[in-house]
Formats: structure tokens, C-alpha cells, sequence
């Protein structure tokens, strides 16, 4: 039987995100960096990488760990993939920073996470 969710889709692509991790004997920091080149490789849009910017900082991974894999994918899914997946990237990356800095204004503004300060 289906269960009722305000946002269906999100909630099936966690539960499908978090079963492959159960199931993938694979660090946190390979299984992001398989997946962005995955992500890569069928030209993915923005949005898809920015589902793994927050477990790409919790696997402390660096700009030059992905750097290095589109390198290391470049000569098999081709440049302008390669140039795609950066622009992808870049735009995921403004866009969480973007979110970051408006929660943070929120927070120290007392309107997220609690009741207004006076």
C-alpha cells in the first residue's frame, strides 16, 4: 500500500539513495566520487549534483578529488561532458552556498528553527 507524502518523488530517490549505500561496501568518499562521474557520464543537470554536495562535505572530499575525476573521465564520456559536468557543478555549488547563507541570515535573524528573538 502507498503512504501519502507531501513530496513523493524526493522521498523515493532517498530511499532509493540510502538503500544503495546500505548495500555498497564502498567508503563514503569513492561512492560520491563514482557517483559524480556517473552523474558526468549521462550529463546530469544541476540539481543532481547538488543531492551530493552535503554528503561530499561529510566525506571531506576536496574540489581536487573532483577535479581529478573528470580528468580521469575525460577521455571516455568526452570534453564537452566533461565542461557540462563543471558547469553543473559550479552552479550546484552557488546554489547550496546561496541556501547556506539564507539560512544563516534566518538563524542569526531568530525566524528559522525556534522561536523569534525580541
Amino acid at each position: 500500500m502507498a503512504t501519502v507524502s507531501d513530496a513523493p518523488v524526493l522521498d523515493t530517490l532517498a530511499a532509493m539513495t540510502m538503500d544503495s549505500i546500505e548495500r555498497c561496501g564502498m567508503d563514503e568518499a569513492s561512492l560520491i566520487l563514482t557517483r559524480i562521474a556517473a552523474l558526468a557520464a549521462m550529463d546530469a543537470p544541476a540539481i543532481s549534483y547538488l543531492a551530493h554536495v552535503d554528503p561530499a562535505v561529510k566525506a571531506n572530499l576536496t574540489i581536487e578529488q573532483v577535479q581529478d575525476v573528470l580528468v580521469a573521465i575525460a577521455p571516455v564520456v568526452g570534453t564537452a561532458r566533461v565542461m557540462a559536468a563543471a558547469g553543473h557543478i559550479t552552479e550546484a555549488l552557488g546554489f547550496a552556498v546561496a541556501v547556506a547563507e539564507s539560512d544563516a541570515e534566518a538563524i542569526a535573524k531568530g525566524t528559522k528553527g525556534g522561536a523569534r528573538k525580541s
